[in-house]
């Protein structure tokens, strides 16, 4: 299967999140939320980047750090909201952004890869014991509509590697620039 690309729609899904809610007492105030694709891009304008895997090297030294710190000159370019995606589950994504101090970004938990699928990004990452997990990449999407892709080379290849050349943020910051 080959990936979704720009001018597709993104897939139709709904993401199993875990929100902040203050009216639940004790130490653990959050609850299950499902947020559907819909709700995430439907008249926005949405930078996401997807990612193989929460606490790996690059995507928590560089990938997600560089989205956190260059947040407001994305939303001074139009942005609405920039989501981080992985095939993690709500709960490592919440302990991750804690970890990094993420607070900006919308941590999205993609935990049955309905999402990856959808996109053609789901690739087998065996070789790292990672299991199925997202390719490296990243988009700029208007009202649900792939408006510009980023996508790591190798995929079609089964690449073992991990490249990390054009889904950063300041490739996308180049390209929100230039429209």
């Amino acid at each position: 299967m080959s990936h979704l690309k720009e001018n597709d729609r993104v897939p139709e899904v709904i993401f199993k999140t875990r929100v902040r809610d203050e009216s639940i007492p004790g130490d653990n105030p959050f609850r299950w939320q499902d947020k559907t694709t819909a709700e995430l891009f439907s008249g926005k304008k949405v930078v996401v980047f997807s990612l193989p895997g929460a606490f790996t090297p690059t995507c928590s030294s560089t990938h997600l750090p560089g989205y956190e710190a260059k947040y407001e000159e994305l939303q001074a370019l139009g942005v609405d909201s920039v989501v981080c995606l992985s095939v993690n589950d709500a709960f490592v994504m919440f302990q991750w952004a804690k970890n990094l101090n993420a607070s900006k970004v919308f941590m999205l938990p993609d935990g049955n890869a309905d999402f990856t699928r959808g996109m053609g990004m789901l690739v087998k990452k065996e070789n790292l014991g990672f299991g199925d997990r997202s390719w490296r990449y990243s988009m700029y999407v208007e009202d649900g509509t792939i408006k510009k892709m980023f996508v790591e080379p190798g995929m079609m290849d089964n690449c073992p590697d991990d490249p990390f050349e054009v889904s950063d943020v300041d490739t996308m910051l180049t390209y929100l620039k230039s429209r």
